[in-house]
Formats: structure tokens, sequence, C-alpha cells
């Protein structure tokens, strides 16, 4: 007998099947990937935040200072709490090591945030997208305070941010950064470079200092004048006045 093939009809029928299958699954697919990609964030910022209890554990209870710089021409150190840039002036040489968080370990990748697409600014960070409370917990050399706070002296642990996703208008940001002046940090003006980027799904990650991490929907933009017309769109802070950041 002979077999019997598919009619011009028939095959445009399947075409037409298949092609509407692929149109209803392709943002089914897009969604996922971008599910698994927050999945992933939150699991990177967990570990940062254990890694931090760690090196408090082993610094009398201390978080690392947010970023120091130290100079011994020809040689320049500039420290930060994820990544340290060595310089030698004479030789032209410069390398980057793990920061003061991974005390000496070699943790560097779970530093990029696998929905951040935007370049380092800080020297020839090798990865970037995650930033660290500096107001209040890190701290740093310049700042109104300069050492960094205590686990100890953290008042509402699940509540005070302790790393998220950073961002701004210029890109990577890895100093996160209260809305308004306070204490630690009453002299910085550039809060708009200290905002939380919501890039997943329209949610930023935030690991807190009780260990725990989960996704924040809710955007802020109030802060001074001068700052808010600088913040970027779909950038913030996590709470409209300082309590998301504040130890207390």
């Amino acid at each position: 007998m002979r077999r019997k093939g598919l009619t011009l009809i028939e095959l445009l029928v399947v075409i037409s099947v298949i092609s509407l299958l692929t149109a209803v699954l392709m943002p089914v697919l897009a969604m996922t990937r971008r599910r698994g990609k927050t999945l992933l964030c939150l699991s990177n910022l967990r570990q940062l935040a254990i890694a931090a209890h760690l090196y408090a554990d082993n610094n009398d209870g201390y978080y690392p200072i947010a970023y120091m710089y130290k100079a011994d021409y020809p040689v320049t150190t500039s420290y930060a709490w994820d990544f340290i840039t060595i310089k030698n002036w004479s030789k032209s040489e410069e390398k980057v090591i793990p920061g003061l968080l991974w005390q000496g370990r070699t943790i560097e990748e779970i530093h990029q945030c696998p929905s951040f697409k935007g370049t380092h600014n800080w020297f020839k960070d090798p990865y970037t997208g995650y930033n660290y409370n500096t107001s209040y917990i890190g701290h740093g050399q310049g700042e109104s305070i300069e050492t960094p706070a205590k686990v100890e002296q953290v008042i509402r642990p699940s509540n005070c941010a302790l790393f998220g996703d950073g961002g701004y208008a210029s890109g990577a940001n890895k100093f996160m950064r209260a809305p308004w002046p306070n204490p630690g940090d009453s002299a910085f003006n550039s809060r708009y470079a200290g905002t939380q980027d919501y890039r997943h799904l329209g949610a930023t990650n935030v690991a807190y200092c009780d260990g725990g991490a989960r996704s924040v929907r809710k955007l802020y933009t109030e802060t001074d004048k001068w700052s808010k017309d600088k913040i970027a769109k779909g950038t913030g802070f996590l709470s409209p006045d300082n309590s998301a950041y504040d130890l207390k």
C-alpha cells in the first residue's frame, strides 16, 4: 500500500501549531530564567552575610570596614569590603585580590549578581553587582564615623540591611547609603549613588544582619532635594527614612 504524505494545508497547520506553542512557551521560559537568577542572587547574598559574621567572629565582633587606603610609595593599597586593589606606580602594575570580607580566601565570583549587566566603576573590580551598608555598618576612612559597627550593636538584625543589589545611574554601586544624613555619614552628599537596583522582576534583593535574604518590592525615592533629582529609574531606597539601614 502507498503511504499517504502530508498535504500542503496539513503541513501549514502543523507549522502554525508549532509557532503558536513557541510563542506561548518563550515568555514562560524567559520568566523561569529570570526567577532562577533571582534565587541565585539571594543565595549569593546569604553567603555574603555568612562571611560577614565569620569575619566578625575573628575580629572582636566588628564587621569589615567598607573602605580604607594605605600609601607606602611606590605602592598604594585600596582596601574595600569586597576587593583589595594594590598598585605599584614605579612598575605600572596593578592587581586585585579578595577583599576584607574574605580574610584572604579566594571567593570572588559570588560578587557577580546574575542579573546585573553593567560595568564596574571602582578600580578594576572583576565582579560587581552588590553593595554594603556603609552608612551604618561598614563606615570607612573619611566618614563621619570611620570604625565599623559591631554585631552586638544591631538591635533589629532582621530589619537592618547588610548587603543588597546595588546600582545607580553610572552603573555599579558597592557602597549602600541611607536616604538621609545620619551620624555615620552626615557629610556625604551623593545619596543617589548609594541606591538599590530593583532589577529582579521589579524587586531588589537584600541580605540582613540576621543572615536572612529576601526580595523587596517597595521602592522609595525620598531623600534630600539635590540627590532626589539624580536617582535613576528603577533604583531607590529600601525605606522612606533610615529605618531599613539603622542599627536600632
